[in-house]
């Protein structure tokens, strides 16, 4: 199959509709990046084309991108510290209650108390 039957069939296929904004949105930079690769290779490319994927290539950009993972991964970690000690102040909330109901003190007696 020659370049120029290949890119009509290319053109031509449809993809399935989107069911999500999210994926209607990745099927759009998708067919952004492969239209952005085409005229690269053709030789067509703006210099805004060229330029943002030099840039994409740099070695600031990957360490920004590293960092930003560093940063989901630690919002990440800090949320299930955060669901992890809820979970332990539920614990010794039912252990203290079970201790009262055992030593014969019931819960209404505390909070009459307060």
């Amino acid at each position: 199959m020659n370049n120029q039957t290949k890119s009509k069939t290319e053109q031509s296929r449809k993809l399935p509709p989107a069911k999500t904004p999210e994926a209607r949105e990745n099927q759009l930079v998708a067919m952004a990046v492969d239209l952005a690769e085409k005229q690269l290779r053709d030789g067509t490319a703006t210099s805004q084309v060229i330029t943002h994927f030099l840039k994409m290539g740099s070695t600031k950009e990957k360490i920004e991108k590293e960092i930003l993972e560093k940063q989901k991964e630690l919002i990440t970690a800090k949320t299930e510290a955060l669901k992890s000690q809820k979970r332990i102040e539920d614990l010794y909330a039912n252990a203290l209650n079970a201790m009262r109901r055992y030593s014969g003190v019931s819960e209404l007696d505390d909070e009459e108390d307060d």
